[in-house]
Parts: structure tokens; sequence; C-alpha cells
């Protein structure tokens, strides 16, 4: 008889019982929601409820603006943006490769022009603004849209995420090295942590790379490992962790191995409370409180019948839910096409209102809480995420590690195992291996799936002519400023890319500064020449 296991290669038996938690410390691993370590939630047990938001952007950002305003007008409680390809890289729409991009998978986003017009009308002061988006420019970018509306920098609530670790390797790639990348990062937080207290500016983001087809263990251990080295970095420059530590959060995937996500939120609580209060001696509870978001795993989905994409996203929120994840995006059921359709953002946002309103799973703190097969899972999670984070930092550094190209060998090692599993039938996924029907049969929801957004170009003379129009001697001694900052590597360069940001430069501008400021090439791609 074939041995049945989790997605983490966890054996699952046929029955649970009381032998199966026999000996577990209750009050140490579980005790009460709201209490160390945790494990059972980060609030007191009450009724709760989370933030409901659905990931957004595309086209120029007044585009976006409308998008955002219409699922804030549909209910939801925040906002998220993802921007396009070209930003994610820290290069402008009139970059030579960015033509056919701009804009198709996400928000293009370069100056503080593009801020304002996304940021328009919508209330900053009492929404969250979350961003997926190069962290340093987005944080800019609010901090200035706040303050021409006289927003207090201190009132502003949201996130942007950091992956400095991993983003060439799997995605998110800003052609930058690696110590570039971390100062960055940490600057970032440092900043926030000063002038921005209620923002969490250090969203740890396991989903993305996690999307490579990492299991839940392998997901938080490397997760894991970042943060401990960034919270390292932070505390090594004398930056109290009790100052920044009860704002970092834990932006995770949820695949469709529904209690192995469950017990693996539960374990990542647990294993954050410890590390925090042992390793690096905070005090205050909410510095051990962390808060877990979710984005639904976008992996799991597929381009066949996308109707049963709505049922994936169904129950990876449910699961989360379940778990106490404190906010949530559902992958829109046509994302193996496009960029969210409005159809699909309102699917996602209303799946998380009937689970919000009508089922009761909010009105108990950690239902599952007790259950045998759960809490011996997350035990089990919790053993086995720590022992790869050690197996991990027992080959080096981290940060030789990566240097030396090993996380991109194993990123590509996922992505072909993951391949073969599905290849191999050992991952199910209906409609794509199993349960198929003929293409000409698969129509329900193709037509709203398969509607594309063009390359918003428009855009593109739009910032032609902006960067025409500016004052360039003013523009060339901001960046002047920022590159020798940089080049420095001394003091914290949020500072000089605000006054850039307000001064007219542009995100490709800047990240090619300070790529040169490293002894980087300004344009990785050789076809801009340098503005200073």
């Amino acid at each position: 008889m074939k041995e049945e296991m989790t997605r983490s290669k966890i054996p699952i038996k046929p029955l649970y019982t009381q032998e199966d938690v026999k000996g577990m410390d209750v009050e140490t691993q579980l005790g009460l929601p709201g209490t160390f370590p945790f494990t059972r939630g980060i609030r007191p047990a009450a009724a709760w409820s989370w933030i409901q938001r659905e990931l957004s952007g595309e086209g120029d950002p007044s585009r976006s603006n409308e998008q955002l305003k219409y699922l804030i007008a549909s209910g939801q409680q925040g906002i998220d943006i993802i921007g396009d390809s070209p930003t994610m890289a820290y290069l402008d729409p009139d970059h030579p490769l960015a033509e056919n991009t701009v804009g198709t998978q996400g928000v293009s986003l370069c100056c503080l022009q593009d801020y304002r017009d996304l940021y328009a009308d919508l209330p900053l002061d009492t929404i969250t603004a979350s961003n997926s988006l190069p962290p340093p420019l987005a944080v800019a970018g609010l901090y200035l849209v706040a303050g021409e509306r006289n927003i207090p920098a201190e009132k502003l609530r949201g996130s942007v995420l950091q992956w400095p670790f991993y983003a060439e390797d799997c995605g998110y790639a800003v052609h930058m090295p690696l110590r570039l990348r971390m100062r960055l990062a940490a600057d970032c937080v440092e900043f926030c942590t000063k002038k921005m207290p209620k923002f969490h500016a250090f969203l740890e983001d396991t989903y993305f790379f996690s999307e490579s087809g990492l299991t839940a263990v392998e997901e938080m251990a490397l997760g894991f490992i970042e943060i401990r080295h960034l919270t390292r970095e932070l505390v090594n420059r004398g930056v109290d962790i009790d100052s920044f530590a009860p704002r970092i959060a834990i932006l995770v995937n949820c695949s469709m191995d529904f209690f192995e996500e469950i017990a693996k939120i539960r374990a990542t609580r647990r294993i954050f409370a410890r590390m925090m209060k042992e390793e690096f001696g905070a005090k205050d509870p909410r510095s051990m409180a962390v808060v877990i978001t979710s984005h639904t795993s976008g992996l799991s989905l597929t381009a066949q019948q996308p109707f049963n994409n709505i049922v994936r996203g169904s129950i990876q929120a449910l699961a989360l839910v379940m778990a106490g994840a404190r906010a949530i995006e559902i992958s829109a059921f046509d994302e193996a096409y496009r960029t969210p359709s409005e159809a699909s953002h309102l699917v996602g946002l209303r799946t998380q209102q009937v689970i919000a309103s009508e089922t009761g799973i909010n009105k108990v703190a950690d239902p599952l809480g007790g259950s045998y097969y759960v809490e011996s899972l997350t035990d089990e999670m919790e053993r086995r995420i720590q022992g790869l984070i050690a197996d991990i930092e027992a080959k080096g550094d981290p940060v030789a590690l990566s240097e030396k190209g090993w996380f991109k060998q194993f990123f590509e090692d996922v992505m072909a195992r993951y391949a073969k599993q599905v290849q191999d039938k050992e991952v199910m996924k209906v409609g794509l291996n199993c349960f198929q029907i003929p293409d000409e049969e698969d129509t329900l929801l193709k037509e709203v799936a398969e509607s594309k957004f063009e390359p918003c170009r428009r855009h593109i003379k739009k910032i032609k002519a902006y960067k025409h129009a500016r004052d360039m001697e003013q523009v060339l001694n901001v960046l002047h400023e920022l590159h020798d900052m940089a080049r420095a590597d001394q003091g914290n360069l949020m500072h000089p890319i605000i006054k850039a940001l307000d001064a007219g430069a542009t995100m490709g501008e800047m990240g090619g500064v300070m790529r040169m400021a490293y002894d980087w090439p300004y344009d990785p791609f050789f076809m801009v020449e340098p503005i200073i």
C-alpha cells in the first residue's frame, strides 16, 4: 500500500490519536492565543477578521488608481500594488527592453508624478497601503505623496516586501550586487522605524521564491535565513530589536495541501517567537508576535478549466483563515493568462467576504488547535524547518552561499523537481494531468480569462516628455549626491532617494547611479548611457 505524504514529504497516518501528541508540553508549545509562543495566533481569543484585499496593478498609474477605487468601493479593506516587469527591475518605461511589457504584468511606476496619480483621492490615512514594488521607491513615493497631502508619516500603515537575498535567483531581478541589495533593505527598515512607525517595512516575502516549486518546509527555512540575516544587520547597526521587530511580517504562500499549510503558519509563529526572544533578546511581546499575511498560490492554478481556480482559491483562503492569517489575497482565476480582470478581482474579494460573513469560522481563534493531527503536524513542521535552516547555514555564510550561486542552483533544482512531479502525476492538478476535457469543450470563463491587456505605450511617451521637461541641473545634482553617498558606503540611502525622487529623478536613473557606485554597469543590459 502506498504511503501517504504531505507535499513536504511528511508521512501521514490514516488516523491520529492521543498517542501522537503524547509527551507534548501543551503549555509551552501551545499556550493561549495572544501569548508566547503565539502558536495559536497573535491576538487574544475573540471574534476577529483580517484585511481582505486583492493584488492589483495594470497599465499606467491612473488606470491602476481606477482599479483600486473599484475594489475599495466593493468592500476591500486595504490596497496592494504590484509593479510591471520593468518597474520590478528598476528600469524606466522608456528603456528599450520595456516597450512590449509596460503595464502588462502590473502598474508602471518610475517617478513622483506616477505615485501622485496612483494614490489620487485614496484615503491613505485610513487604509493600509501595501506594495509589491522595489522597497526604497515604494516607501519614498508613499512618504512624499502623503506629505504633499498633509498626512503625517506616523499615520501611514501598510507594508513593503523585502527580498534582498533571492531576488536575482528566481524572479524580481534588480541587477544589483547583494551588498547593495542588503544595504537598501536595511536602510528602508531603519528609515521606516524612525519616520513611519506603523508601517511594516520588513515584510519578508517567502511567496515569490516558493512559487518556483518549494515545499512548505523549504519555503520557511529560506525565509528564516533571510529574516535572521537582515535582523542581525539591523542590530549590528545599533537599531534596538524592540524598535523594529514588532513591524516584521511574513508574506507566505498557500498551496493546496490544506492541513500542512495550517501547520506551517502555526509553526512559523512559534519559530519566530523563540528566535526573537532567545536569539535576539527581544523584551516586547509584540516583537515576538509575527504578523502572517498570504497570497494564495499562483503556481497551483491552471490555464486549463480556469473555473477550477476559483475552487482552489477558496480552499486556500479557508486554510489561511483557520490558521489565523492577518491579511489575505486570492490569486485571480485568470492569472494563468493575464493580470486580474475586473471579474476575477471581484470573485477573489467576494470569496473572502463569503468566508468572513457566512461561515462563522472567524468566531473562534485557532479552531483546529488541539487536533491530534494538526498538533503533530505543527511539531513536525517546526522540527523540519529548523533542521533545514541548520543544514543550509552549516554550508557557510548565507551571503557567501548566494555569491557562489548556491541558492540559484537550489531554485533551479526545485523547478525541475516540480515539473517532474506534475509530469509523473505525483502532484495532481485537475484539468492539467487528470480529469481533462477536450480543448473545444474547455470554454467556461475562457473568454474572460484570455482577454489581454496591450502594453501601455502611451505611458512611454508620457515619461519621455516628463524627462525632457525637468530641471536637469537639479536632477543631476541629486543623482550625484545619491551616487556619492552610495559610493561612500555610509549613511542611510533612503534620504537621498527621497530627495532625488522629489527633485524629478526617475527610478531607472537612481538604480543606475547606485549600480555605478558599486562598480556595476549603469544599465545592466548596456542599452542606455549613464546620466552622470
